[in-house]
């Protein structure tokens, strides 16, 4: 992993406690920069994605933008290769994922076990140019994630909430020491986050801006 994770963690920390102090002062929350506003073509490309599926009402179950872009910026400030979503739904934050993984030159194997929202998602990796930095597998994922060797940089687990532990259980030992285990909507998965927060090999933070995004490293020994 070429950057340190610790680093990783504190860009995730440090807008949290400004939005926190600007809500005390009575500032209101400070507001978020466009992705697109000074980013390459191919980058724009895939935000002109991102702003259509919105719009237009293809998001389903996807995460919210204040997530989409924790996700960008933690993959991209840890230079992530390999990263392994449990729920594709039809690829928001898989593109969220694409605008980093353009700058690090990584890859993203992603699992959806609704064939319909599959081939919307492969549309729209294709639509924004990104579908050489995908692989989508379809079928049950507690089952089909045998298939995945590691090592894996970063896991995003946004599926069955009662799967999370099992997912957890199972893509952990695949993770790298210093990679991250990121869990969308935490406040729905009390036995995830019980399991994240006593395990003395794993550190986890909570990022509440959008839906819930519990941050998960995996301690170096």
């Amino acid at each position: 992993m070429k950057r340190n994770t610790a680093i990783v963690i504190a860009s995730i920390l440090l807008p949290m406690c400004f939005v926190a102090l600007s809500e005390q002062s009575g500032g209101g929350k400070l507001p978020l920069s466009n992705p697109s506003d000074t980013g390459t073509n191919a980058e724009k490309k895939i935000v002109a994605v991102l702003d259509r599926m919105a719009k237009s009402h293809e998001t389903y179950l996807s995460v919210p933008v204040q997530d989409g872009r924790a996700l960008r910026l933690l993959t991209e400030a840890m230079g992530a290769q390999n990263v392994v979503e449990i729920g594709t739904s039809t690829g928001y934050s898989g593109l969220w994922f694409c605008l980093a993984l353009q700058k690090t030159n990584g890859h993203l194997t992603t699992f959806e076990i609704d064939h319909q929202r599959a081939s919307l998602a492969q549309e729209h990796f294709r639509e924004a140019g990104v579908e050489k930095m995908v692989t989508i597998i379809e079928g049950d994922a507690h089952e089909q994630v045998a298939k995945l060797k590691g090592p894996i940089d970063l896991v995003f687990i946004d599926a069955d909430k009662s799967g999370y532990v099992d997912y957890l259980n199972k893509l952990l030992p695949l993770v790298q020491a210093g990679g991250l285990i990121l869990a969308h909507n935490v406040d729905m998965v009390p036995d995830y986050v019980k399991a994240v927060t006593t395990r003395k090999d794993l550190e986890t933070i909570f990022y509440t801006e959008g839906g819930g995004l519990g941050v998960t490293l995996k301690k170096r020994t």
